[in-house]
């Protein structure tokens, strides 16, 4: 690999041994790949991927403190992705026994580890770091050391950053050194389209349906999604912004892509249109029937595939302030229409720290407060893997949600169908 002498000189131990190591981790990560260089990282944040006090993860808080020790922090403020525990969401006492004495006994050891390597504030704790009222909204062009799939898809997507799919802990070492191997979606051939989509729904289609059908088709390829622009416009408002940030984290989770174009919209697809695909990019059609099809053969993993649901979660990845505000009038227009006023399945959204704050702050959050859903900034993967919690009947409407754990998928309008008027899932 060609280095820069800075670059060579932290790798020759200038900035001492821990930095050394930091340099070649980076050089072995990017020789993997074919990288022939390092480039700087350029964004104002880092985001990790790496939130959870798993008593597991001794190794991490070793390598943590040796970092610490040496001085070698984060050369950005970072956030992080979401709390996995909040005494708010329901579980029982063996539940909670297991959660604080065997799973995360080591919370908060390592939030103190991440505060003394950069953590950005105590409200940086989300998978949507990207969100206005949570500060961390990389620019166009940027070069970031991410490693959340769900944010690194968005970054690079509807933000126009540059990042690659990183690992947890890798996303730290090239904010650390503030360099990262240039290959994949940091280069502008690693940005081609492989796969063109076109959709050709009749209606607007769910937007983690749709993103979990393309996931599964391209698996790690780049695809240009065609057929888009009567559902979601030219302009990247916020509706749009939230349809994307939903269809990027199905595509990322159910397959493994790490960059979409949606033609007319996103910024790389309205500059240079369709000179963004590769001469022999396949083609994959969508219409109703393909999408029924995904979602049929869906596997159902619940012990008992009539029990009736326990608890259901929205919000994975977190949900906007827009979409709290719509989901909201949606539950009490669904509540009064079933004659209830409060829903019937406990009930969880999730959302950022920082757009927690505002919704409950303004009107909305006494609203929402009185349908009974809890609302929480938890990360729902990591209740899931609760060995006492797989096993019961969890409803969703992430796809994400869906593809890590033993939870149902459903649409949102099914969801909400549930959650306010009951009944066993058919």
């Amino acid at each position: 690999m060609n280095l820069t002498a800075e670059q060579q000189a932290i790798l020759d131990g200038a900035k001492g041994e821990t930095m050394a190591k930091v340099m070649k981790t980076l050089v072995m990560y990017g020789q993997i790949f074919g990288a022939e260089k390092m480039v700087p990282v350029t964004s104002q944040y880092n985001h990790l991927v790496t939130s959870f006090g798993l008593k597991a993860l001794g190794p991490v808080y070793d390598l943590m403190n040796q970092l610490i020790d040496a001085g070698a922090v984060s050369g950005q403020k970072f956030s992080v992705d979401p709390r996995p525990l909040d005494p708010k969401v329901p579980a029982n006492f063996l539940q909670n026994l297991v959660f604080k004495k065997f799973m995360y006994s080591k919370q908060d050891f390592y939030e103190g580890q991440l505060r003394q390597l950069g953590l950005k504030d105590e409200d940086a704790f989300s998978c949507a770091c990207y969100l206005d009222e949570q500060g961390n909204r990389p620019k166009k062009g940027e070069v970031l050391s991410w490693a959340e799939s769900s944010a690194v898809v968005y970054a690079n997507s509807v933000l126009g950053a540059r990042c690659n799919r990183n690992s947890g802990i890798m996303d730290l070492m090239g904010s650390i050194a503030g360099f990262v191997p240039y290959f994949g979606l940091l280069t502008d051939e690693g940005r081609k389209a492989t796969w063109i989509i076109r959709v050709e729904t009749t209606k607007k289609p769910e937007a983690q349906l749709l993103g979990s059908a393309i996931g599964m088709k391209v698996m790690e390829d780049v695809p240009y999604v065609m057929g888009m622009t009567k559902w979601l416009g030219t302009e990247l408002d916020e509706a749009a912004c939230a349809y994307l940030k939903d269809f990027g984290a199905a595509t990322a989770s159910n397959g493994a892509v790490g960059l979409y174009h949606i033609d007319g919209l996103t910024p790389e697809a309205k500059e240079q249109g369709t000179s963004l695909i590769a001469p022999d990019a396949q083609v994959y059609v969508i219409d109703d029937a393909e999408l029924q099809r995904v979602k049929d053969n869906y596997p159902l993993v619940w012990k008992n595939p009539n029990a009736k649901p326990k608890l259901c979660f929205v919000g994975c990845p977190h949900l906007s302030l827009q979409q709290l505000q719509d989901w909201t009038e949606r539950l009490e227009q669904s509540l009064k229409a079933a004659g209830r006023q409060k829903v019937c399945i406990p009930t969880v959204f999730t959302t950022a720290p920082g757009v927690k704050k505002a919704f409950e702050n303004s009107p909305y959050g006494a609203r929402l407060a009185a349908t009974g859903v809890i609302l929480s900034c938890i990360c729902p993967l990591m209740y899931m893997n609760n060995p006492l919690c797989g096993p019961m009947p969890v409803i969703t409407c992430s796809n994400k949600l869906r593809t890590y754990t033993t939870a149902r998928y459903y649409t949102e309008e099914e969801i909400l169908m549930k959650i306010t008027k009951g009944g066993n899932p058919q």
